[in-house]
């Protein structure tokens, strides 16, 4: 019992360093004469973090759930920037294509939130690009992008948290802006609050999310994404703009992880 107080009053601490981190980059000023030295604090809290997260291999979930999926000796690949590492194979058959790290900049610092893998169902995406293009492609190309992007062949992304303190607040409104910003570039500017809302909506605040905790999200046949939050079921939604916004995210024009579209665009040749 003693542990598990020590643990959500730490995760709690956390919570409030990363709260205040917020306030501080949106301008909200620390007291007159202590303003530079609050910056240097966090500053200093972010660069302590930084080291901390490079001992973050895997941990809590995504250990237990990989050993559930695919047994114990099954093949890794290493998240280089973060040192995560994620199975070549998930216990749907789905086959990890690349990874790659969502960074943020909070007071000018590059700072890791988490590491990602993106999966498929490789013999349903050689068919639709050798569907889609009769010709095999020397370099991978937008078009071949947008036809992944567009179709509903099994594809997920693993998400494992590296980030210390992050809350399923903070995730929340993460995903919501990125999927608000990925819907406008795809409908021209419009923007569908009420879907963007959707993937993370009814995902308890009381969650907690360690380093290591796996968030997935899956895109299923029918343009259904669904999301689990540490194994749990927290959303299923049908809807052909929201899975091509999700993915427009890792895929896009202006991805997340530019190196690990890169390296999905080299498997899809490969399947050619």
């Amino acid at each position: 019992m003693a542990t598990v107080l020590k643990e959500e009053a730490f995760e709690k601490e956390e919570s409030l360093k990363v709260a205040e981190m917020e306030k501080m980059v949106k301008g909200e000023k620390a007291e007159e004469g202590k303003e530079e030295k609050a910056v240097e604090e966090v500053r200093a809290k972010l660069e302590q973090h930084k080291v901390e997260e490079a001992k973050v291999v895997v941990e809590g979930d995504q250990k237990a759930k990989g050993k559930e999926e695919v047994g114990e000796n099954v093949k890794m690949d290493i998240e280089p920037k973060t040192g995560v590492s994620f199975p070549v194979k998930l216990g749907d058959g789905q086959q990890l294509n690349a990874v790659g790290c969502r960074k943020k900049k909070i007071l000018g610092l590059g700072v890791n939130i988490y590491a990602f893998g993106i999966y498929a169902d490789n013999a349903m995406l050689k068919e639709l690009l050798k569907t889609k293009f009769s010709k095999n492609p020397e370099n991978p190309t937008k078009e071949l992008y947008e036809a992944v992007i567009d179709s509903d062949i099994s594809m997920t992304v693993r998400l494992v948290l590296v980030f210390r303190g992050l809350t399923m607040s903070l995730v929340k409104k993460n995903m919501d802006d990125g999927l608000a910003a990925s819907i406008k570039k795809l409908t021209g500017g419009q923007k569908n609050e009420a879907l963007t809302n959707k993937i993370m909506a009814d995902a308890d605040n009381r969650i907690k999310l360690p380093p290591g905790s796996v968030i997935e999200i899956t895109r299923l046949p029918g343009y259904v994404l669904q999301t689990k939050v540490r194994d749990e079921l927290v959303s299923k939604v049908e809807s052909e703009l929201l899975c091509r916004a999700y993915f427009h995210m890792y895929l896009g024009d202006d991805p997340f992880d530019m190196e690990a579209k890169e390296r999905f665009g080299k498997s899809m040749l490969s399947l050619f």
